[in-house]
């Protein structure tokens, strides 16, 4: 959530650099906010004014008892009724302004950096990092369902049969190509300072506004209403959240958490060749990385994170771009993101499988996470995350990428895992 203070000081700033995520009608919105501020602020000074009297009131009352004059303590005492009438019109106006205004600011997306680039949509992103050769692949190659059949490694009518469509049944080594992905993910990650954690699959709606998800993706998330939760849509929720409404110790920059996790999506709205197979899922498995930082790091850290994203798939072979996603394309909560996408062989396409984002304090400002800093003043910490990796698009490339006429070859990284060095 954006900081009131900062949208009544830089209202100009504020409404150009969100025209730059293209939000509809964003100088009404904006002005609305701070016309809802005047009116909550003028109602409590009313208020306050209003109270004062009352207690002038009061005293005047019992000298005018004390006095005798009972004709005019009468009047004192219906001059008072009058003002406590007043007092609790204006408290209940107060906090429906209040109530306004508060779900005004949390509708508002965060700001993007002043570098994200100017566009509409993915079309718009900006390629800023190309790694690795694209793999020539033999005669009859095959897509990455067709593989799972023919090797029977992954069962999606299975799946389908079970639940339904988007929740496959992994079976065999390619149960153990999903263990190996995430034990190799974790092992990196605490080789590189992050302390795992095994967050809950769920949480409740706090959790979800701390984070941004709600309000703005409560359609595509599973709830369980019974209860007033929601299954995750990935390990960033439960594990920042473990922050909410912490003041953490500056020394401790940056916090650095790793996580895997099941992840839940509706995905609504995804049809065509975008669901083939492992292309988009109602439930993944996903390896995250959080980090709680200074305000004057996070983007140092952001490119810490970007290589160490980048390094998982050096090591498993793959091919991959980095794009600087653009305002139309970037999220509802992020400053700044970069997508990782790999080389799908097979299917001759990029598949996304990493986003690494900076959002400065927005998430931080939600949970009231923050930090004393040099002069003893309470600051907001800045909150990043990244998928490190998110397994179904990386098992899909592995498939199509490194197949060949006897079998699916896996990365030298992965055979300490898997105990075999090929799918055949």
């Amino acid at each position: 959530m954006l900081q009131l203070q900062y949208i009544k000081d830089h209202t100009e700033e504020v409404v150009s650099r969100l025209k730059i995520k293209n939000v509809a009608d964003i100088e009404e919105r904006v002005a609305e906010i701070l016309r809802l501020d005047a009116l909550r602020r003028s109602l409590q000074a009313r208020a306050d004014a209003v109270k004062a009297e009352q207690n002038r009131k009061a005293k005047e009352i019992g000298a005018l008892l004390k006095e005798g004059r009972r004709e005019e303590a009468e009047a004192a005492k219906a001059r008072t009724a009058e003002l406590k009438a007043e007092e609790r019109d204006l408290s209940a106006r107060q906090a429906n302004a209040e109530e306004e205004l508060n779900a005004k600011l949390i509708s508002l997306p965060n700001m993007p950096h002043p570098s994200v680039p100017v566009g509409k949509s993915e079309a718009d992103n900006v390629v800023v990092g190309e790694h690795g050769a694209k793999p020539v692949l033999p005669e009859g190659a095959l897509p990455h369902w067709e593989l799972c059949q023919k090797y029977d490694i992954i069962d999606f009518e299975l799946g389908n049969k079970i639940t339904g469509a988007g929740f496959p049944v992994y079976k065999g080594k390619g149960a153990r190509l999903q263990r190996a992905l995430i034990n190799f993910f974790l092992d990196e990650a605490a080789a590189a300072g992050y302390v795992e954690v095994q967050p809950p699959l769920m949480v409740n709606e706090a959790s979800g506004l701390g984070t941004g998800q709600l309000p703005d993706k409560e359609g595509q998330m599973y709830a369980v209403p019974l209860d007033g939760f929601y299954m995750i849509p990935t390990a960033e929720v439960p594990i920042t959240n473990m922050f909410r409404g912490e003041v953490v110790d500056a020394c401790q920059f940056p916090i650095k958490r790793v996580g895997y996790s099941e992840c839940f999506r509706r995905e609504a709205g995804s049809y065509g060749k975008d669901v083939r197979g492992l292309n988009r899922l109602h439930e993944f498995s996903k390896v995250e990385i959080v980090v709680v930082e200074h305000p004057e790091r996070s983007y140092d850290t952001l490119e810490a994170m970007k290589a160490h994203v980048g390094g998982l798939l050096d090591k498993l072979g793959l091919p991959y771009h980095i794009l600087k996603l653009c305002g139309g394309d970037i999220s509802f909560t992020s400053a700044m993101t970069f997508d990782f996408e790999v080389w799908s062989a097979a299917q001759e396409r990029w598949l996304e499988v990493s986003s690494v984002s900076n959002f400065e304090t927005f998430q931080a400002n939600r949970m009231k996470l923050r930090f004393r800093d040099e002069q003893g003043k309470m600051q907001l910490c800045h909150t990043l995350n990244g998928s490190a990796l998110a397994l179904p698009r990386i098992v899909a490339a592995l498939l199509e990428n490194n197949q060949t006429t006897d079998g699916i070859v896996m990365p030298e990284c992965l055979r300490p895992y898997l105990g075999f060095d090929k799918i055949d």
